[in-house]
């Protein structure tokens, strides 16, 4: 009953910081982690030990697939190639860059030191996705570090593997194994997440009970998670796949009330689960460092040095990578903004503490591994650092670059596309028209509200909508609320071609599709 009241506790302890986070506009990951720490240093508060197989079959899924959901087609087609070169090239550097300082700097042996930096090679893209969600960053500028942050996963997992039985089993590394092993768990986590998109796209389309389509959605990431672990290969690929799959294809699967409710549960869940899991990150740090033994009362140090090494390794990647992109779109001065943003972006969290809690506690002939608790420490210690000192300054350093998208800008593409629906719809009012099969009072009323929606009078509409709705008939009404969904189809088709013309970027295509998907359900409630 303590272990319930404590996670209990720990519930509504992170959904208050959470919601203050959100009404301060600061980063809630930054904010949980920091009263995650404050609390756990509190005299009385009980030790929280964080289980790997809770985050990793529990947390995780979710947390990944809603990730992935958000990525958008188009623009991952246009950053893939940077994405496979940061994916692999960038997580092999950084690993043996942190191996080879933690191996200087820190009493660990050369194998804890590469299982260190193999841990801590990849971004994470719990913390990456939820930092950047406020960001208004330029659509291939945040899918770049957000699809990085997905699809590096695989190749650290093998480098985890790969140190983790050197230093438990005191095996040489077999590297043409390990490639092998990538192969296997990249692409069977691949295979098995499309396998499972593919699935449950069929079962989607079949399906009109809210009900049963939350409980698929909800069970989709665990489905393709738990599969790809049982066949040995990756289940944060199959579980990125999948999302990636059905997130691009969500608006063909399901109707307007169905995603409102499904957009409606999923935030729920993602809000709870990010509200905890980094509050926990905070709270887990001070029990790990009172497990350390008396000579690595150095930590902190040891900890900052592996963070710049990550940040520096980062930014000389970033640089020549940005160059080569930029002088290959016709860019020939150097902007040196862009790739800051993205090493600043580079954040560590969930997975990397999901990766250091899975190293055995005892090695392959029985003995202990004493340097355990330390890689605990220094991964937990690095992961804090990130997400404080980056987090907190992420949006200014942003800013200052001046890459954000200004709100002028946003407003101006959103308006111009509610322009271009509203002539749709009434170019499909016209067709009508000239049928005569439309009563001419539902026609009138009609091209008033369009007409509204072009002079962006969203009040006046509904005052003139009132007034029409008093002296129509019912059956005009009915003709009227047929015809307006009908229009609604036509905008919903012309924001697809907009968004496929690369006229509108995806937010505007989502907020678009939210909007049309809360007047087609105020219309059938009707």
């Amino acid at each position: 009953m303590r272990s319930v009241g404590t996670v209990l506790a720990l519930v509504v302890l992170a959904t208050m910081v959470a919601t203050f986070a959100r009404r301060w506009r600061i980063p809630a990951p930054s904010l949980l982690v920091v009263a995650g720490l404050g609390v756990a240093l509190l005299p009385g508060t009980p030790q929280i030990e964080i289980s790997p197989e809770i985050i990793g079959l529990v947390v995780l899924p979710p947390l990944l697939y809603a990730s992935a959901e958000e990525m958008p087609w188009r623009e991952l087609r246009a950053v893939w190639k940077p994405v496979g070169i940061l994916s692999i090239g960038l997580v092999l550097a950084s690993a043996a860059a942190v191996g080879a300082v933690a191996a200087l700097v820190t009493p660990l042996s050369w194998q804890m030191a590469f299982v260190l930096g193999a841990i801590l090679a990849s971004t994470d893209p719990v913390a990456v996705t939820a930092l950047g969600r406020r960001l208004a960053l330029p659509p291939k500028v945040q899918v770049l570090v957000q699809a990085e942050s997905l699809f590096n996963d695989a190749t650290s997992l093998v480098l985890v593997r790969v140190a983790a039985g050197i230093a438990v089993a005191s095996t040489a590394a077999n590297w043409g194994a390990a490639g092998g092993e990538f192969l296997l768990l990249a692409g069977g986590g691949t295979l098995i997440g499309a396998a499972v998109a593919g699935v449950i796209a069929l079962i989607r389309r079949r399906t009109e009970d809210p009900v049963l389509e939350t409980v698929i959605a909800l069970v989709t990431p665990y489905a393709a998670y738990l599969l790809a672990e049982a066949a040995h290969t990756s289940g944060v690929t199959s579980c990125v796949v999948a999302g990636v799959v059905l997130g691009g294809r969500g608006d063909r699967l399901t109707n307007a009330r169905i995603r409102l409710q499904l957009h409606a549960v999923y935030g729920t869940v993602v809000f709870l689960l990010e509200s905890v899991v980094f509050s926990l990150i905070g709270l887990a740090l001070p029990a790990q460092v009172r497990a350390l033994a008396d000579g690595d009362g150095a930590w902190p140090l040891y900890a900052l040095a592996v963070a710049g090494t990550l940040i520096a390794v980062r930014m000389l990647w970033l640089a020549p990578l940005s160059a080569v992109v930029q002088r290959k779109g016709g860019i020939t001065r150097m902007n040196w903004r862009i790739p800051v943003v993205l090493t600043w972006a580079g954040t560590r969290g969930v997975m990397p503490l999901a990766a250091a809690l899975s190293i055995p506690e005892v090695a392959r002939n029985g003995t202990a591994l004493a340097e355990r608790p330390l890689v605990l420490v220094l991964t937990t210690s690095v992961v804090v650092v990130t997400l404080v000192v980056q987090g907190f300054t992420l949006a200014p350093v942003v800013h200052r670059a001046g890459i954000a998208l200004e709100p002028a800008h946003t407003a101006r593409e959103e308006a111009e596309a509610r322009s271009h629906l509203a002539h749709a719809g009434l170019a499909r009012l016209e067709e009508l028209a000239e049928l005569e099969v439309v009563p001419d009072v539902v026609l009138d009323r009609l091209r008033r509200g369009l007409a509204a929606r072009l002079d962006d009078s969203r009040d006046r509409l509904a005052e003139q909508d009132s007034d029409s709705e008093t002296a129509a008939t019912e059956s005009a009404d009915l003709v009227y609320r047929q015809l307006r969904r009908d229009l609604i189809t036509v905008e919903t088709g012309e924001l697809q071609r907009l968004y496929d013309g690369h006229a509108i970027s995806d937010t505007t295509r989502r907020r678009l599709q939210r909007s049309l998907d809360l007047e087609e359900t105020r219309l059938a409630d009707v």
